[in-house]
């Protein structure tokens, strides 16, 4: 019961930080861009970027999605990444908006390149921070290697 509740705080401490950041792109939209919900930034090859994501960033991710837990406990089916391709980019559009990583909500391919940066490290700080206070190892992992890890792949 003590590891559903520090679960269940650690999904909140990331949700705050995901609205946080949500507020701090809505308020300086001129400098974040405008999503024009093309897909192509999740192409990372074809688009020539990266996304690292945090482990609270995939706990948080795997906790909304649901799904049947399997060997070894407290490991979910997550989604392999064999392409370049987000595997929850499905026909140009992101199948856990809701839900996706705080790279996904800061990076906008019009967007300020500085404030992006600037907003991307005070965000990991705070991932860090989770990490810290619920002695999470922390690890800032592309997210094909993140995704193809926790799929046994």
């Amino acid at each position: 019961m003590a590891r559903c509740r520090a679960d269940n705080r650690l999904i909140e401490k990331v949700a705050e930080i995901y609205d946080w950041l949500d507020v701090q792109v809505r308020r300086c939209s001129e400098l974040a861009g405008a999503c024009k919900s093309c897909g192509n930034c999740c192409d990372f090859d074809g688009f020539d970027h990266h996304l690292f994501v945090t482990p609270p960033e995939l706990m948080y991710l795997t906790a909304n999605l649901g799904g049947e837990k399997i060997n070894p406990p407290h490991v979910w089916r997550i989604k392999p990444m064999p392409t370049s391709r987000c595997p929850y980019n499905v026909g140009g559009k992101c199948r856990v908006y809701e839900y996706r990583f705080a790279g996904c909500r800061i990076f906008c391919c019009n967007g300020d390149a500085d404030f992006q940066s600037r907003l991307s490290e005070s965000a990991l700080k705070k991932l860090k921070s989770v990490c810290t206070e619920f002695q999470i190892p922390y690890r800032y992992t592309d997210l094909a290697s993140a995704l193809n890890s926790f799929a046994g792949v």
